[in-house]
C-alpha cells in the first residue's frame, strides 16, 4: 500500500480495488466481494455501467469545466428539470437545483439558503437550524454542527455552532420511554416544545433525514411523525429541510423518501445515489418561494463552490437517470427490497441480533448482548467493526456504525446494495452475514 496516500484509518491495512461489475467490487488479489452497502449507500445502478462513463467521456472532449459566476451548461440545466420533475409538488412546480460536489456540501448549501431566505423576508433574527440527536447531516463544519452523532463531532466540538438538538423518533429505543401508537407520535412536539423555548422568531429551519442512514441505521418513522413535523415549521414559518443525501434517488422505495408520507419539504438535499458513484454530485433542490424570495430579495445567492454545477458531474448524473429509467430501477426497489428481507430475516434468531429494519434498499441490523433488554455491547468491544471483519472474510461488504445507543455504545450495519440485486444476491448476503454473525457470537462466546 502506497506511504503516499492519507488513509481513513492508520491502524487498518485496505484491499486495493481495481475494478466493479454489477453488484461487485474486485480486489488487486482476485477476491470478489459482494457490495451489499452501496459502498456508503452511495451505488445505485451497480458498478460498471459503459453508458455512464462513455456520456462523461464524451462531455470532457466537448466541455470540461466552466464556472457558473460566468457560464452555465446545457447538462446542468438538463439535470436540474429532470430532478424538478421527479420531486413532492412544493419543488416540482417552481423550485430551483443547486448542485455541488456531494452531500456535506449540499447541506452546507441548504443552511447559508436557509439564513438568506429569512433575512429576504426582513426577519434577521432566525438563525438556528434545529436538527436531531443521533443525526448525521455531513463532515464540513456546517454540516457537522447541526449533526446529532456525538461520536463523529466530538473531536470539532469547540470549533461548531450549536443551535439546539431535539430527539430523535427511534421507537425500538424510544428516548421518551413511550410506545407507538399509544404515545401519539410524542417525538414530534419534541420540536414544538424546543421552538417554544428558544422563540419562534429565532429558528431559521429544522433539518431531519426522513429515514436515519448511518448513524441509527435505516430507523423509519412512524405514519403521522413528519406529517406533524411538517404542520409544525409551517406554523412556524420554518424552513423544512429533508436530508435525502442517502434516501433520495429512490433508494427507499420513492423517488424521495418524503413522498412515503405525503410531506411536502421547502428545501431537499441530495447527494450519493443523485450519480451512483460515477462523480461526486450533490444538489440542494429548493421549492420556488424559497428561490422566489431571494430573487426578489437581494438577487444573488452569496454562496458557490469551484465545481458546483460541473458540466461532467452533471452529465453523469443525467446518464444514471436515464439507466434508471431505462431499467425501471426506480419501480424495481420497492420489490427487490421485500425480496432482499426475506432473505435476511431469518437472521433475528441469531443470538446477537436486536432488530432489522429499513425500507426499500436500505436496511439497517443493530447487535445487542441480549434480544430481551435489548442491551447494548460495551463500546470497547466494536462489535460493528467485528461484523464488518468478519462479513469481509465471506465476501460481503457491509456499512458498519458504533454509537446507535447513545453515542457511544450501540452498535449496527447498513445494507444498502445496488438496486439491480437479484434473489440470488441476496440470499448469498444473508448466507455472507449468517456465517459472520456465527463466527462473532461464537467469538464473543454469546449463546
Amino acid at each position: 500500500m502506497s506511504d503516499a496516500l492519507f488513509p481513513r484509518d492508520f491502524r487498518k491495512t485496505y484491499p486495493r480495488a481495481v475494478r466493479g461489475e454489477g453488484c461487485y467490487v474486485y480486489a488487486e488479489d482476485g477476491k470478489r466481494y459482494l457490495d451489499a452497502a452501496g459502498g456508503a449507500a452511495v451505488v445505485t445502478i451497480g458498478h460498471g455501467v459503459a453508458s455512464v462513463a462513455e456520456a462523461m467521456s464524451r462531455q470532457a472532449k466537448q466541455l470540461a469545466f466552466v464556472h457558473t459566476s460566468q457560464f452555465h451548461s446545457e447538462p446542468a440545466e438538463q439535470l436540474a428539470a429532470r430532478l424538478r420533475a421527479l420531486a413532492p409538488a412544493s419543488i416540482r412546480d417552481s423550485g430551483r437545483a443547486f448542485f455541488t460536489s456531494g452531500g456535506s456540501e449540499a447541506t452546507e448549501t441548504a443552511l447559508k439558503l436557509c439564513r438568506q431566505y429569512q433575512l429576504a423576508r426582513g426577519e434577521p433574527r432566525r438563525t438556528r437550524i434545529v436538527a436531531r440527536r443521533q443525526s448525521y447531516h455531513g463532515a464540513t463544519l456546517g454540516a457537522l454542527a447541526v449533526t446529532g452523532n456525538i461520536r463523529r463531532k466530538a473531536l470539532y466540538t469547540p470549533l461548531l455552532a450549536d443551535w439546539g438538538h431535539i430527539a430523535p423518533c427511534y421507537c425500538y429505543r424510544c428516548p421518551l420511554g413511550l410506545s407507538y401508537p399509544a404515545c401519539n407520535v410524542a417525538c414530534a412536539d419534541e420540536l414544538e416544545k424546543f421552538i417554544q423555548s428558544v422563540g419562534p422568531e429565532t429558528v431559521a429551519g429544522f433539518i431531519v433525514e426522513p429515514i436515519v442512514g448511518a448513524t441509527l441505521g435505516a430507523v423509519v418513522p412512524p405514519d403521522g411523525y413528519l406529517q406533524r413535523i411538517a404542520e409544525i415549521c409551517r406554523r412556524h414559518k420554518i424552513l423544512l429541510i429533508a436530508d435525502e443525501v442517502m434516501t433520495g434517488m429512490g433508494r427507499a422505495g420513492k423517488v424521495f423518501a418524503v413522498q412515503h408520507w405525503g410531506v411536502e419539504p421547502d428545501l431537499i438535499v441530495v447527494g450519493k445515489g443523485v450519480a451512483s458513484g460515477y462523480a461526486p454530485l450533490g444538489a440542494v433542490l429548493a421549492s420556488g418561494e424559497v428561490a422566489d424570495a431571494i430573487a426578489r430579495g437581494p438577487g444573488y445567492f452569496e454562496h458557490g463552490f469551484t465545481y458546483s454545477a460541473h458540466p461532467v458531474a452533471a452529465a453523469a448524473g443525467l446518464a444514471v437517470l436515464d439507466y434508471i429509467e431505462q431499467n425501471k430501477l426506480f419501480e424495481r426497489v420497492a420489490p427487490a427490497g421485500e425480496q432482499f428481507l426475506r432473505a435476511v430475516e431469518p437472521l433475528r434468531a441469531l443470538s446477537i441480533v436486536g432488530d432489522i429494519r429499513g425500507r426499500g434498499l436500505l436496511w439497517g441490523v443493530e447487535f445487542v448482548r441480549n434480544t430481551t433488554a435489548r442491551e447494548p455491547f460495551p463500546a470497547e468491544a466494536e462489535l460493528a467493526a467485528r461484523v464488518y471483519k468478519a462479513a469481509l472474510e465471506e465476501g460481503v461488504l457491509t456499512y458498519p456504525i458504533q454509537g446507535c445507543v447513545d453515542g457511544d455504545t450501540g452498535d449496527h450495519i447498513l445494507l444498502a446494495p445496488p438496486f439491480i440485486l437479484s434473489p440470488e444476491e441476496s440470499q448469498q448476503i444473508a448466507r455472507g452475514l449468517n456465517a459472520a454473525l456465527a463466527r462473532v457470537a461464537e467469538e464473543l462466546r454469546v449463546n
